[in-house]
């Protein structure tokens, strides 16, 4: 029987960039629901962007925007990243939204009128020349405890002790940079305690992991305390309706934002509100959140629904925090990454596959190491999985381009298709780690099936064709199996695989028969190896991000061209239909290049870094006006475009388009 299942992810704040923290929830969020639509189930994932708050007001004003212009071009920014590294919402909404602020009245209205809402003066830090009220992370000064200086004005990072900003040593705002006064003001509280047997009864429940848990026990050991929901202004914010001069504080209707963006959806879709927000029963609630703000997810926002008369999640997955090469993210260190940057230099899918890694059911922290994320990509990606592919379809296509139809060893087979009922488990329990080694055995035992065969030998011998396509047509099937495996954490290669294989692969059990007396396309590169010196350019200020500038002489003794000079080149897409070695060249490759109706011959000095079976159906970049070149192979009729070393012309690198380009689109 399907599951109905809603999932959020952590909303990003609208006041910064993302970086690879925000990535690795949302990848591992995206994995999880990802196998779940492969089950069958119907689920739904929605975000939004975390639009309200004093910095957010800030630092619109030292931009010399409105907030409502920032939080738009910063939504742009962060949807432009996530669609990057592939995650697959259904909804991705925002907080300055009607339906949130609609919704933030209402389920502030029922816990008023229900008695969970008390009013009380509070004493502030007040800054008198920004006219504002200064939240306690803008005031700074020297700790009470131990006097380090320039500490927040709730907890000092040196000895770990926290007080109130009236408590730190000469405080100063962190606004105007003037010493704030302290001034009384009216404030409304959430009534936390009154939810205290509650918040028990679901703890007992299993809805946290056991470390979770444990602190929740501590807090509340501390007694629950009553929660401070409103803001002074200015503030950019929801403005409370019954206070007038008061906004709520962003993390009351932050959260709510989960429930705004499923109601943009709901009207999208023709949904049931009441069966996703109101029953426990009919459907299952679940949100994936960083350690760091596990307090408002289990303590507060649970007991704001209750009270509100919604249901309280199913469960709360908790991860730990991500560290750069055992290190925190830090911009000093150049080891703050931010999705961007990432995107810039690499493609998305080796570091989900990586992430998916590194990643269990627990709330320790993940560590991404350069290193081993180059060795790990390159080895388990291309070493291992692709290259059971990209070996077995040759000899498919030199025997016809149709499978065999029968499999040799139908036991190992089942034997695959078994295991996928352990794995799906693990993806189901976020124990992503686990599955990921258990699908790389399965790509060695694989690769051990071929190599054991051989069927590179038995090709010499025509009367063994038959036989040869029996070790290729199991080859395909065993990656088939473990490329399915694999499309919760590699939607983009399993995308491709599915038009080499020219089978779906959107279900989760569709790998239980196997695929036989069937045609195969040809066969393009599903993933190529990593770059070091480009994996090492991530970190900011390394040697290898600073090597492009190294040379500037090289450039500069180029003399410059005109617009017009370069508007003279006829640069087109071409795909690679065939490609052989050249009898007595030792540097060429012969290539029949195909521009979408019209092919070409082109010799190209690739061979010390490709080679033919490599090649084939890649798409190219070439200058298709060059004058054609009598060699004394033949006629080249073009040039295919690289990168190499300019000193020693080592490392070349085929220039290709992004996914979507076809032969002979015109390179502008």
């Amino acid at each position: 029987m399907s599951r109905k299942i809603l999932v959020t992810s952590a909303l990003p704040y609208a006041n910064g960039p993302l970086h690879l923290g925000h990535i690795i929830e949302a990848v591992q969020t995206d994995i999880w629901v990802r196998y779940q639509k492969m089950c069958g189930n119907d689920c739904l994932y929605v975000c939004a962007e975390d639009t309200h708050g004093t910095p957010i007001m800030i630092r619109a004003q030292q931009q010399g925007q409105t907030p409502e212009q920032m939080i738009a071009a910063s939504a742009a920014e962060h949807r432009a990243d996530y669609d990057g590294f592939l995650i697959g919402f259904d909804q991705f909404h925002s907080t300055h939204s009607p339906e949130n602020v609609k919704l933030t009245h209402e389920m502030y209205a029922r816990l008023r009128d229900a008695g969970h809402i008390a009013r009380r003066s509070v004493r502030q830090a007040y800054d008198e020349q920004a006219q504002m009220f200064l939240p306690d992370r803008y005031v700074r000064g020297s700790c009470p405890r131990c006097k380090s200086p320039d500490q927040y004005g709730d907890s000092c990072e040196v000895c770990g002790a926290t007080y109130t900003p009236a408590e730190l040593i000469d405080p100063v705002s962190t606004v105007s940079s003037t010493r704030p006064v302290w001034r009384e003001s009216e404030h409304l509280f959430f009534k936390l305690g009154n939810f205290e047997a509650m918040l028990r009864q679901w703890l007992a429940s299993g809805s946290l992991q056991l470390a979770v848990q444990a602190k929740l026990n501590e807090w509340f050991e501390t007694g629950l305390q009553d929660w401070d929901i409103s803001r002074d202004s200015p503030y950019f914010g929801v403005e409370i309706p019954d206070a007038p001069g008061k906004y709520f504080y962003v993390w009351f209707d932050a959260p709510i934002g989960y429930i705004g963006s499923f109601e943009a959806l709901r009207r999208q879709r023709d949904l049931n509100f009441d069966e996703y927000w109101r029953s426990e029963s009919a459907t299952e609630l679940y949100h994936f959140i960083g350690k760091d703000i596990s307090y408002f997810h289990t303590l507060f926002w649970p007991a704001v629904l209750h009270g509100a008369g919604l249901r309280r999640p199913t469960a709360v997955y908790v991860h730990g925090f991500l560290t750069i090469n055992g290190q925190k993210m830090s911009k000093s260190r150049g080891t703050f990454i931010t999705a961007r940057r990432y995107l810039q230099h690499l493609p998305p899918e080796p570091l989900r596959y990586y992430f998916a890694a590194k990643l269990s059911d627990g709330i320790e922290d993940i560590d991404l190491s350069l290193d081993d994320f180059l060795a790990r990509t390159n080895s388990d990606l291309v070493g291992k999985l692709v290259n059971i592919a990209s070996r077995c379809a040759g000899f498919i296509e030199r025997g016809g381009g149709r499978l065999a139809a029968t499999l040799p060893d139908p036991a190992l087979y089942a034997e695959f298709v078994a295991a996928a009922g352990t794995i799906g488990a693990l993806y189901e329990s976020r124990n992503y780690s686990a599955a990921i080694r258990d699908i790389m055995a399965l790509a060695d035992r694989a690769n051990q099936y071929v190599d054991q065969h051989k069927p590179w030998k038995l090709a010499k011998e025509p009367a063994r064709a038959a036989e040869v396509a029996g070790v290729a047509t199991q080859g395909i099937n065993l990656f088939r199996v473990l490329i399915s495996m694999l499309a919760p954490v590699l939607p983009q290669m399993a995308g491709h695989a599915e038009r080499f294989l020219g089978v779906p692969l959107q279900r989760w059990n569709d790998i239980e028969t196997p695929l036989l007396d069937a045609p195969l396309a040809l066969y393009q590169p599903l993933a190529t190896r990593l770059d070091p010196a480009v994996v090492a350019a991530l970190v900011e200020g390394s040697d290898a991000a600073a090597a492009p500038a190294a040379k500037p002489a090289q450039t500069a003794s180029l003399p410059n061209i005109s617009l017009a000079d370069f508007q003279k080149l006829d640069l087109r897409i071409a795909r690679v239909a065939a490609a052989s070695t050249v009898a007595g060249a030792d540097k060429l490759l012969q290539l029949t290049l195909d521009l979408g109706g019209e092919q070409r011959n082109v010799f190209s000095g690739i061979r010390s870094a490709y080679q033919p079976e490599q090649l084939v159906g890649r798409l190219v970049l070439m200058v298709a006006n060059l004058e054609p070149r009598k060699m004394r192979f033949g006629i080249s009729e073009g040039m295919v475009l690289c990168a190499s070393n300019p000193d020693d012309k080592t490392g070349i690198f085929l220039l290709s388009p992004d996914s979507g380009a076809t032969p002979g689109m015109k390179v502008t």
